[in-house]
Formats: structure tokens, sequence, C-alpha cells
């Protein structure tokens, strides 16, 4: 009992002596402790464009190992050409056509994608009078009428991939379900000028018929 009894003195006095040292001694945050080799926990690291002397050529980001693809990238088997142009627009099918749910969806990111890559040169609503064109850069022809029109899905999706005439290739800008989603808001710029241009004719059409067909009309002699 003794033994015990001093042992547990001998603990309180050193209990004593910590929590003392412990309010006595406050550490001073403006100084740091001294660290034992500091590279074991702060590893030296280089940024993506530095230069590196330990990997190939110098530099920190490596190039891709030749014929990798992205996760989730769609190989597109065309070249850049006309004929693989229409290749791709017999082969290629809108992943949300029309009639697909999740179309109006589309449209209105393919909107905001419009805007941001397209409506310089094009124009906010696809009719090549975008901002560059009224800097004097050559227009674009109109997505609402001619051509455009007449194509395909599959080749429009060539167009914004690789690239047609002044314009330059998007695949590096978009992924393949943006472009799909800017071809869905161009075909609803196209089918609203498609419905304007009908509404016109019809209201003409009828101005028409009224002028014929009035009383009042004076017959020539």
């Amino acid at each position: 009992m003794v033994n015990i009894g001093r042992r547990n003195l001998v603990l309180a006095i050193l209990l004593l002596l910590v929590i003392v040292l412990a309010i006595w001694w406050q550490p001073d945050y403006e100084h740091p402790n001294v660290e034992f080799l500091p590279a074991m926990r702060r590893s030296p690291s280089f940024k993506a464009y530095e230069a590196n002397p330990v990997l190939p050529g110098g530099t920190s980001m490596q190039p891709p190992i030749p014929g990798t693809i992205a996760r989730g990238a769609i190989v597109l088997h065309y070249r850049a050409t006309p004929e693989d142009a229409l290749r791709a627009g017999e082969e290629l099918k809108n992943p949300i056509p029309e009639q697909d749910k999740q179309h109006s969806a589309s449209v209105a990111r393919g909107r905001r994608v419009f805007q941001t890559y397209c409506s310089p040169c094009h124009g906010g609503g696809g009719a090549a009078d975008g901002i560059v064109v009224q800097r004097g850069y050559p227009p674009p022809p109109s997505l609402l009428n001619g051509k455009s029109v007449q194509m395909k899905d599959g080749q429009l999706f060539h167009i914004l991939s690789y690239g047609q005439g002044n314009m330059a290739p998007f695949s590096g800008q978009l992924l393949p379900e943006q472009r799909w989603d800017v071809i869905n808001f161009v075909r609803s710029l196209q089918k609203a000028e498609a419905e304007r241009v009908k509404a016109e004719a019809e209201v003409k059409q009828d101005s028409e018929t009224q002028r014929n067909t009035s009383p009042d009309k004076k017959a020539k002699p």
C-alpha cells in the first residue's frame, strides 16, 4: 500500500508539472516549431506547365500516348472532307430527335452554347449578323435558310466537329453532346423562321384575295 501511495504521489506531481508547463509555455504561432526532415512531409511538386528536369522532354505535362481516347469521347471515323461530311449525314443519327421528351431541354442547353461560341459570327438568331461580321469579317451563310436547312443532322455534326470554310473546328471546345444540343437549337431557329415565312405568305395571300374580291373594286374597261 505504501508503494502504491508513493507512486500515485509521484504521478500527481508529474501531472501537476505538466499542467504548469502547459500553462506557462504558451505556443508562439508567429514562430513555428523546428521540423525534422520536412521533405518527407512536403514533397517537391511541379505545376503542369513548369519545367521538369526529371520527366522526358523537360516538361511536367507529358503528351498522351498515341491513340489515347479521352474518357467519354466519341471516335469519329471521318475525314475533314466534303465527301465524308455527306457520309456523316447518312450515318450519324441525332441522339435527341424532336420527338424525344428531352428535346426541349437539349434546345435550351444548345441556346446557351450557341450564344457563347456561335453568335459572334452567326448572330444570336442565326441570321449571319454577328458582332465580328459587323466589324468586317466575311459573313457565314445564314442558318435560317439555304443549304443548312437541307443538310442532315449528321452533316451539321461533321461541320461542327471538323469546321468548314472560314469556320474553325469546335471538337476541342464542345463535347459531342453539346454539338448535338447546338444542332437541335439551330433546328428550332429554322422551324420558327419557316413558320414566320409561312404566316407572312398566308397574310399576303389573304390580302390579295380580299383586294381581288372587294365589291368596290372597279372593273377594267
